[in-house]
C-alpha cells in the first residue's frame, strides 16, 4: 500500500508495571522534515503525552506527569518512525494514545484586481492516493468561514458560506495529483484576508495558507 498513510499496531499493547513499551507509529515513506509537527495524545483526556516540533523534540509540552518517561525516537524521525517509548509503566498510564503527524505548507501571498479570478494553491505529496483522501477544506482563517468543503469524492458546494457560494471550485481533475488549489472568481475587496486549505488522509493531515492582498482595481 503506498502513500504517506500513518501507520500503528494492530491490537492493544500489553506490559507489566514498572516496564517499558514502545507505541508504534510510522509512515510508509518518510515526510519532508520541514514544517513536521508530532503529536502524541491521551485520546481519552486530549491530553498532551509528547510533541515533536520546529525539528526538536518539546518536552516543556509535555503533561507533568509524562516528563522524563516519553521520549521520541530521535534518530528515526527522518525515517518516518515517529513511535514512543514511555517508561516505567504506572497503572494509570493504562488508555488510548493518538499519534497525529501535521505538515504545514509554506504561506504564499497572492495579489490581484478586483473582478478577476484567482487561484489559491495547496498541493501536498502526490503518493497520497485518491482513496484515501477523507476531507479536503479550505477556510477564510481570519473570520472562520468555510469557503468550500470536499469529501467522499465530491464537492458539497451547500458546505460553503453564501459569500463564496458558486464563486469557488477546485480543480477536480488534478485532485489524483494531490492539487488541491481553489479556483476563486470575481475577487470582491472584502475577499482579502488569510485562507487555510487543510487535508486529511489516512490519519495524515496537512495544511497550506494563503493571503490574498494587495488588492487592486481591474
Amino acid at each position: 500500500m503506498s502513500g504517506f498513510l500513518v501507520k500503528g499496531p494492530s491490537g492493544p499493547l500489553v506490559a507489566p508495571l514498572g516496564s517499558s513499551v514502545v507505541l508504534p507509529c510510522y509512515v510508509v515513506e518518510p515526510l519532508p522534515m520541514k514544517d513536521l509537527e508530532v503529536e502524541w495524545r491521551r485520546t481519552d483526556s486530549a491530553i498532551l503525552v509528547h510533541l515533536y516540533q520546529d525539528d526538536e523534540s518539546r518536552p516543556e509540552s509535555q503533561q507533568q506527569d509524562y516528563h522524563d518517561r516519553a521520549h521520541f525516537f530521535i534518530d528515526q524521525i527522518q525515517h518516518g518512525n515517529f513511535s514512543l517509548r514511555l517508561d516505567n509503566l504506572r497503572a494509570e498510564d493504562d488508555g488510548r494514545y493518538t499519534c497525529r503527524v501535521y505538515i504545514s505548507g509554506s504561506d504564499e501571498s497572492v495579489s490581484v484586481s478586483v473582478g478577476e479570478d484567482v487561484t489559491l494553491n495547496c498541493s501536498v505529496n502526490s503518493h497520497i492516493t485518491p482513496e484515501h483522501i477523507e476531507e479536503v477544506s479550505w477556510k477564510k482563517t481570519n473570520e472562520d468561514i468555510l469557503v468550500l468543503l470536499y469529501q467522499n469524492n465530491k464537492t458539497l458546494p451547500d458546505s460553503s458560506d453564501e459569500r463564496y457560494r458558486d464563486r469557488v471550485e477546485f480543480f477536480t481533475a488534478e485532485i489524483p495529483k494531490g492539487n488541491f488549489s481553489l479556483r476563486l472568481k470575481s475577487v470582491r475587496t472584502e475577499d482579502k484576508g488569510v485562507y487555510m486549505c487543510q487535508v486529511f488522509a489516512g490519519g495524515l493531515s496537512a495544511n497550506a495558507t494563503a493571503v490574498l492582498g494587495r488588492m487592486g482595481e481591474s
